[in-house]
């Protein structure tokens, strides 16, 4: 992977392991389905007007079967089957659900034949995924099937959506698509948000909703598809091993949560699973259009 890919991939590893803490954080005053809603509608008010004066809003719009798509697949559907799925199963089965992106994204693209998944890489998937075990720790509730089957949806969601982009999205300006993607997100969520509205908002809740919008919506989404533009989609989900990482060490330093061997082995096993699955080999024998155009770059 580029040196370009690596920071872009270590930036949104970062970005994207807040959330955890700062979800917890607003959850205390706000409505899950409530902090979903503001998350986006904060994220559209800040990259509309700016899509819109680029002219890069009309150029998504045109290719609006797609979007539609992959807002449901990366967004709306799975930012709400998580919440519920945290409702019903605890963390370290989330986690380890969620933490299968990579290897879902891997089997979809293997199979589509868009790309080869050499032994490399699939070693790489199955050391960040033993990593992720690790950190969570092997706490697995299985006893509420309509959650986990939410939890697995969710995964999916996450694994199709760079899917969408590298096949559909990959030459329409990323800021129109994530302005567009964000301002359907948010009229999908309104039936659900209205009635959830918060009557009382503190300023450290209101803080951390604002982060989320912010930084962890709106920069993320345009390092993430500044990230699938150079390393690939299946490369790019391999974020997902980074994440959890990111949220513990918050975690530990913030919540005085504890660190155990466990965690310490995985913190490991992430790092280096994660540079196996996102580097690939010097020959081009097997590489698919998605992998050929991230070289390209």
């Amino acid at each position: 992977m580029s040196r370009r890919g690596w920071w872009l991939f270590l930036a949104l590893g970062l970005i994207w392991g807040i959330p955890y803490l700062l979800i917890r954080i607003a959850v205390a005053d706000i409505p899950p389905v409530f902090v979903a809603f503001a998350r986006t509608a904060i994220g559209a008010l800040l990259l509309l007007p700016v899509a819109m004066m680029r002219g890069e809003l009309r150029a998504a719009l045109r290719h609006w079967r797609p979007l539609l798509l992959f807002t449901l697949v990366e967004i709306s559907v799975p930012w709400w089957l998580l919440g519920y799925a945290e409702t019903r199963i605890n963390s370290s089965t989330a986690g380890l659900l969620i933490a299968l992106v990579p290897v879902i994204t891997a089997g979809l693209m293997a199979a589509s034949g868009r790309e080869a998944l050499d032994g490399r890489r699939a070693l790489g998937l199955a050391v960040g995924l033993g990593g992720v075990v690790a950190l969570v720790g092997l706490d697995i509730d299985i006893s509420h099937g309509w959650a986990v089957a939410a939890a697995l949806t969710t995964a999916l969601g996450y694994a199709l959506g760079p899917i969408v982009i590298s096949r559909s999205l990959s030459g329409v300006p990323p800021l129109g698509v994530i302005a567009a993607s964000l301002a359907l997100a948010t009229l999908l969520y309104i039936p659900f948000a209205v009635p959830a509205w918060p009557s009382h908002v503190s300023a450290q809740a209101a803080g951390a909703v604002l982060t989320l919008g912010v930084v962890c919506t709106a920069l993320a989404f345009l390092l993430f598809f500044a990230l699938i533009a150079e390393v690939g989609p299946t490369r790019a989900t391999v974020i997902t091993y980074v994440n959890p990482l990111v949220a513990l060490l918050l975690g530990v330093s913030l919540l005085n949560e504890p660190l155990t061997a466990g965690m310490a082995v995985g913190f490991a096993l992430v790092l280096l699973g994660s540079f196996l699955a996102t580097s690939r080999k010097a020959t081009a024998q097997g590489h698919g259009p998605a992998t050929a155009a991230a070289e390209s770059d």
